[in-house]
Parts: C-alpha cells; sequence; structure tokens
C-alpha cells in the first residue's frame, strides 16, 4: 500500500470538490422543487396529471441511474429534433446533462418523501382548521406542510447521502469532479486501491458532514 500516493492523491481529488458540490447543490435544489410539482400532480384530481407522476415516479425509480445519464448524454443527442432545439444549448454540455440526470432522478425519490410525509399526517386536521375560518391554503401551508416537512427530514437527509455518492457516476460523461480526477490519475500511476481510497475519504467526510447537520436539524425540529 502506497500511503504517498494516498496523500497525494487526495489533494489532487480535491481540486474537484467544488464542481461536484455544484453538480449536488444544483441537482438538489432543482430536484426539489421539480417533486413538489410531482407530488401536486399525484395528489391532483385530474387522471393524466396523476397518471403522468405515477408513470414518471415509477420509470426513473425503476431503472437505473448510470442508464438514465447516458440516455440524456448519449441518447437525446441522437434525435435530429433536439439538436436543432433550443434545449441543445444545454444538452451539448457534459456538465449540464449531468444535472439534468441527477435532477430527474432525485426529483422522483423526493416526491415520494414529501407524498409519505403528507400521507403520515391526520387528514381532519385540514377540516378542523378551516372549521376554525382558515382558508385550505392557509391550514396546508400552517399546519401540514410544516409537519410533512418534519416527518421527511430523516429520509431526505438519506436521499442527499443517496445523491453525494451518485455524483460520481457523472465522470462517465467526462465531467472532471472528484471521481473524474480520480479516474485520470488512475489512468497514469495504474494504483486504482489506493487513488479510490483517497476518494472514499473525501466522500465519507462529506457525508458525515450532512449526517451531524441533519441530527442538529432533526433534534431542533422533533415533536416533544
Amino acid at each position: 500500500m502506497n500511503f504517498n500516493l494516498i496523500y497525494e492523491s487526495f489533494f489532487q481529488i480535491l481540486k474537484g470538490l467544488g464542481t461536484s458540490l455544484e453538480i449536488i447543490f444544483l441537482s438538489l435544489i432543482l430536484g426539489l422543487m421539480l417533486s413538489i410539482f410531482i407530488v401536486i400532480m399525484r395528489l391532483s384530481k385530474n387522471m393524466a396529471l396523476n397518471t403522468f407522476s405515477r408513470s414518471f415516479v415509477f420509470i426513473i425509480r425503476g431503472t437505473p441511474l448510470l442508464v438514465q445519464i447516458y440516455f440524456i448524454y448519449y441518447g437525446l443527442a441522437q434525435f435530429p429534433a433536439v439538436r436543432d432545439s433550443i434545449v441543445w444549448i444545454v444538452l451539448k454540455e457534459p456538465f449540464w446533462c449531468g444535472v439534468l440526470a441527477l435532477t430527474i432522478n432525485t426529483a422522483a425519490y423526493t416526491s415520494e418523501i414529501i407524498r409519505s410525509g403528507l400521507n403520515s399526517i391526520i387528514k381532519g386536521q385540514i377540516e378542523s382548521a378551516t372549521a376554525f375560518g382558515m382558508t385550505k391554503f392557509m391550514a396546508f401551508k400552517r399546519i401540514l406542510l410544516p409537519q410533512a416537512i418534519r416527518q421527511s427530514i430523516p429520509a431526505y437527509s438519506n436521499e442527499i447521502i443517496l445523491m453525494i455518492k451518485a455524483s460520481s457516476l457523472v465522470s462517465i460523461i467526462t465531467i472532471m469532479e472528484m471521481t473524474g480526477i480520480a479516474r485520470k490519475i488512475i489512468s497514469k500511476t495504474f494504483a486504482p486501491i489506493e487513488v479510490f481510497i483517497a476518494a472514499g475519504i473525501i466522500y465519507l467526510l462529506l457525508n458525515y458532514l450532512v449526517t451531524e447537520i441533519f441530527k442538529k436539524i432533526e433534534k431542533k425540529y422533533s415533536i416533544v
């Protein structure tokens, strides 16, 4: 075991931390926003919207993220209509293809987390709130939503950890984030064990930080 190589690789891989965090942050924010729309469609009485949201979640959760990344980056480029459209400005860039794939993936899982949080709340609370003069929107905003968020915190923290690890997959489409840099080092040193140990330590530290942050959040918002 070459410990010097692990040490040197650690700091080289660390140069890709900014890109990794940018991809993770953008994907989580956009995915959270998209998941809210998916939940609204899922809870809608409109059959078309409900079916679309169910199908979206089923397909995304039922297929590997790796396949989704390949399809967005390599597959969509095969269609002339896509290459000639305005969306090609985004889809021709590996960075944005990676963000798009991770966004769609986390949106499907996060929508189920939010929906489960809402379902865990006693449904009669809205009726009780409206009986005291609240509108349904106000009752949702002040009573249901805060409770749903509180119920969803543990599951969503796991989703963030999974996203941090999943972000390493975007290296397959030439993005030089941490895993991409690690793969480049391996191609020069032919020492995958040492290099991936260095990369694994960084991912482990990131996930430890997220875990500690969410422990404090759960403690703050826990129901006594």
